[in-house]
C-alpha cells in the first residue's frame, strides 16, 4: 500500500536516545543522525520538554497568529550569521529553496547558476537547480533558466562575463556528492564577483548549517556574505521546519509568499533549544570532535581518504555498499552518498561515543 520510494532497513525501532537506536535486533549506533536532522541526537531532553509544553497549549493556530517562539527562533538563526535580516519559515529545506528561487525572480532577472554535484531538493523548482540528470530527466521540462557549471572559478567568471546572471546557488559543502567542500579557488571567485554586484548569492545551508561544520554556517569558512540563506534538516529539532534568511533585501511583500503550516508551533518549540546551544565554545567542540573522528577514520582498513568540515565528513572507500552492510552487521548505521560514506553524527556526540563508532567500523572488506 506504500509507494516504493525508499528501501527501509530490516529492523523495527523501539526507541532512540542520543546516538543509539534500540531495535528488535539490538542496539545500533547512528552515525548520520537521521540524515543530519537530529543535530543534538535522538530524544534530546530540552527539545522533548519544549514539545510537551507547547503541545499542552496548542498544536496549530495558523498564520493569523504570531507564535511566541517565531521571533526568538528567527533571532537565533540570524545571530549565527551576525547580520540583521529577515526570516521566512517553511516546512522543509526544499520549500526554503523554492522560496529562494521566488525571491531571486522577484529581485533580479537573469540565469540561475548552480554547480555540478549540488543537491537542492526534489520539488520541481528545487529539482531545476539540482545536479543529477537521472533524478531530473523523468520530470522535465523544469524551470528553463537554470544553468549547471563545473566547480571552477574560471568557468563561473567566463559565464558571468557573457551572460546576465540573477543568482548563484552554492553548497559550501556538497553533502549528496560525498561531502565535497568548496575549493578556495571557486569561493574566491564567487566572493569577488558577488562583491562586484554580478549576482545574488544564495547559500544552501540545509545540511551544512547550524553548527554542522564547526561554524554557524558553512559559508563562514570562506568569508562569503550571501544575500539569501536556506535552512532545514536540524532547524526543527527533529520536526519538519525550514527557513529562508534574507540579508540586505526584502524579497516578499505581504501576501506574496506563505504557507498554511509554516511556521509550525511544535517545530519552532522543538528547534529553539537546539539553536540556543550554538555558542562559540560549542562550535569549537564540534571542530575538535570532527578532527577526532576524521583522524580515527583515516586509520581504518577500508578508508581510502577522508574529507569534510567539522562533523560533516565523507569517507571514500572502494565499495561503500559493502562497508555499509558490514557496519550494519556490527551494529553501526552508515549512510552512503555520492559513493562515499557520509558521517553526520550528533553534534553533541561524546569522545567515548566516537571511539565506540570507530571500534564498530574497524574491519576489513
Amino acid at each position: 500500500m506504500l509507494a516504493p520510494l525508499y528501501s527501509p532497513l530490516p529492523i523495527t525501532v523501539e526507541r532512540a536516545e542520543g546516538v543509539r537506536i534500540f531495535t528488535d535486533r539490538g542496539e545500533f549506533l547512528d552515525c548520520y543522525s537521521g540524515i543530519g536532522v537530529m543535530a543534538m541526537g535522538h530524544s534530546y531532553g530540552p527539545t522533548l520538554k519544549a514539545i510537551e509544553a507547547k503541545a499542552g497549549r496548542h498544536l496549530h493556530l495558523g498564520n493569523y497568529f504570531l507564535d511566541p517562539d517565531a521571533l526568538p527562533m528567527a533571532e537565533a538563526a540570524l545571530a549565527l550569521d551576525g547580520r540583521d535580516g529577515q526570516v521566512a519559515f517553511s516546512n522543509s529545506g526544499a520549500e526554503a529553496i523554492e522560496a529562494a528561487i521566488k525571491a531571486v525572480k522577484a529581485l533580479r532577472p537573469g540565469k540561475i547558476i548552480s554547480f555540478k554535484g549540488n543537491f537542492h531538493g526534489r520539488t520541481c523548482g528545487s529539482l531545476s537547480i539540482t545536479w543529477g540528470p537521472g533524478i531530473r530527466k523523468p520530470f522535465e521540462p523544469l524551470l528553463s533558466d537554470g544553468i549547471f557549471l563545473p566547480l571552477s572559478g574560471e568557468c563561473l567568471k567566463l559565464f558571468c562575463e557573457a551572460n546576465e546572471v540573477a543568482a548563484v546557488f552554492l553548497e559550501t559543502v556538497q553533502g549528496n556528492s560525498g561531502i565535497l567542500p568548496c575549493s578556495e579557488d571557486l569561493a574566491e571567485t564567487i566572493r569577488s564577483l558577488h562583491e562586484e554586484g554580478r549576482f545574488l548569492l544564495v547559500a544552501d545551508e540545509i545540511q551544512s548549517g547550524l553548527g554542522r561544520t564547526g561554524k554557524g554556517y558553512g559559508y563562514q569558512h570562506y568569508g562569503l556574505k550571501p544575500d539569501l540563506v536556506t535552512l532545514g534538516k536540524g532547524l526543527g529539532g527533529g520536526l519538519p521546519l525550514g527557513a529562508l534568511m534574507a540579508f540586505g533585501c526584502a524579497p516578499f511583500a505581504q501576501g506574496e509568499h506563505g504557507s498554511t503550516f509554516a511556521p509550525n508551533p511544535l517545530s519552532l518549540a522543538a528547534g529553539l533549544p537546539v539553536l540556543r546551544v550554538m555558542t562559540d565554545d560549542f562550535l569549537s567542540e564540534v571542530t575538535r570532535k570532527g578532527r577526532l573522528l576524521s583522524e580515527g577514520l583515516r586509520g581504518l582498513p577500508w578508508v581510502e581518504s577522508v574529507r569534510g568540515l567539522g562533523l560533516m565528513i565523507g569517507a571514500v572507500t572502494e565499495d561503500a555498499g559493502a562497508v555499509r552492510q558490514a557496519a550494519f552487521d556490527r551494529g553501526a548505521l552508515l549512510n552512503v552518498a555520492g559513493g562515499a560514506i557520509r558521517f553526520l553524527p550528533a553534534l553533541n556526540v561524546t569522545d567515548d561515543e566516537i571511539e565506540a563508532m570507530l571500534d564498530k567500523l574497524n574491519f576489513s572488506i
